[in-house]
């Protein structure tokens, strides 16, 4: 086994291993009212505060080959995390990743972008998001800028 090899190998190991944390932070964040959903509602908060924003999921399902306007969409909010600092993954599972967000996704039928944001009080703590970001860290060291990340199923 080559080391290339190895360090795939490890970052999806790294991967499975992510996906309670990030489940466990999107319930965390729901309670904190920490949570914005949606392509749209999300440009707004990035435009508007992106010192407020601290991760980003982009969700992608079956229908993301054939939308080029949501194409374009992500590859300006990667750009924009990219550019200042936010963390960012990606998820294949939506349908999973509605039922985690509950009400906030039931409200719009767009749960392609959530961000989790800092609450205006100060920042909330949650060793689930640090670990996410070290995740994100350790991606981007290999050269895996948005690395997709598994939610464990119910």
């Amino acid at each position: 086994m080559t080391l290339e090899e190895v360090l795939i190998q490890k970052q999806a190991e790294r991967a499975q291993c992510t996906g309670p944390a990030l489940e466990e932070v999107l319930v965390s964040a729901g309670d904190n009212d920490s949570i914005t959903v949606g392509v749209y509602e999300c440009a707004k908060v990035m435009n508007l505060d992106p010192d407020s924003v601290s991760f980003c999921v982009l969700a992608m399902d079956e229908d993301f080959g054939c939308d080029i306007a949501l194409q374009i969409h992500f590859t300006l909010i990667q750009s924009f995390c990219f550019d200042n600092g936010i963390s960012i993954v990606r998820v294949s599972d939506m349908q999973r990743l509605s039922e985690l967000l509950g009400s906030k996704a039931e409200q719009l039928d767009d749960a392609h972008c959530v961000l989790i944001t800092n609450p205006a009080e100060g920042s909330w703590e949650d060793p689930a998001l640090e670990k996410l970001h070290l995740f994100c860290e350790e991606s981007r060291r290999l050269n895996d800028w948005l690395p997709e990340i598994s939610l464990p199923e119910r």
